[in-house]
């Protein structure tokens, strides 16, 4: 059903659409195409040919950093996030990764879960991270792979 593959140039229109309907806080168009010109290792996760999720993560010597993940409303609970997660932790330890970190919302107890799922542990709280109409604390977590 679901097959995970690199996001290049033509998919970040679509990955761009997802994010607006997914985040609170969504990264702009210009993140999108600066994150894939600076060489952040990005995957989709399609259905048929429609892209119904997205992870984008960087890695720097032995660490991977989360950056994005989004997937859409129908498709969130269907194992799509979890194959992307999988796909990138797999993906971060060919590279040479040993730890990846992440940041998520801290009213976000969905993606805390899922991130837990994946043995995730919580490492700090960073006040006041997420600006704008909608301001959090970040909860900062991280895995050993």
């Amino acid at each position: 059903m679901f097959k995970i593959s690199l996001m290049d140039q033509s998919d970040l229109e679509e990955a761009f659409k997802i994010e607006q309907k997914i985040n609170p806080s969504p990264w702009s168009k210009e993140n999108f195409y600066s994150s894939l010109e600076v060489g952040h290792n990005s995957l989709i996760c399609k259905v048929d040919q429609q892209i119904v999720g997205f992870i984008i993560f960087s890695t720097i010597k032995r660490e991977s950093h989360l950056l994005n993940i989004a997937v859409l409303q129908d498709y969130q609970r269907s194992g799509a996030g979890s194959l992307l997660m999988a796909s990138m932790m797999r993906q971060s330890k060919v590279m040479g990764s040993e730890k990846i970190f992440l940041e998520v919302r801290s009213n976000n107890k969905n993606a805390i879960s899922f991130y837990k799922k994946f043995n995730f542990i919580q490492d700090a709280i960073r006040a006041n991270y997420y600006l704008g109409e909608d301001p959090d604390d970040a909860v900062l977590m991280s895995l050993d792979i």
